[in-house]
């Protein structure tokens, strides 16, 4: 009888080859701890239709190659978002970040701007009471 496995797989980038990660968990003889073993396989995908994240189940073949000793049965289940999309998102993502912080930066310029010639505004009318008088009659006239 052929083995099954089942496990997501973690790389599609050879042409006709998927790798396959499984997890498998296993208690400790002695100190009856469990923990987890993480083993990967090659399988041949002859349509080339797993992504990476898939969840599929590979069964056990004649040998392939070096390598390949297993053949993709299913893909149970596709993967949420595949990592050019995710990588594609985390750009954008990143893209919006930097365009906010150049927005606050330039939300602050100005201000630090208005802030400053307010101040020689200040500065200008403590030094010439005069200019300020004048106006004052101009708009009186």
């Amino acid at each position: 009888m052929a083995k099954t496995l089942t496990g997501m797989v973690s790389s599609n980038k050879t042409d006709k080859t998927i790798v396959i990660t499984v997890h498998t968990r296993k208690t400790h003889p002695i100190y009856k701890k469990q923990y987890t073993v993480t083993s990967k396989f090659m399988a041949h995908d002859e349509n080339n239709q797993c992504k990476i994240g898939d969840k599929v189940s590979i069964v056990e073949t004649k040998p392939l190659s070096a390598r390949k000793r297993f053949t993709l049965d299913k893909v149970l289940q596709k993967a949420v978002l595949a990592t050019e999309d995710r990588e594609i998102l985390e750009k954008a993502e990143s893209e919006d970040r930097a365009k906010e912080k150049a927005a606050e930066r330039e939300v602050k310029r100005k201000a630090k701007e208005e802030a400053e010639a307010a101040t020689v505004a200040k500065e200008e009318k403590a030094q010439n009471p005069s200019k300020e008088l004048k106006a004052k009659e101009e708009e009186s006239k």
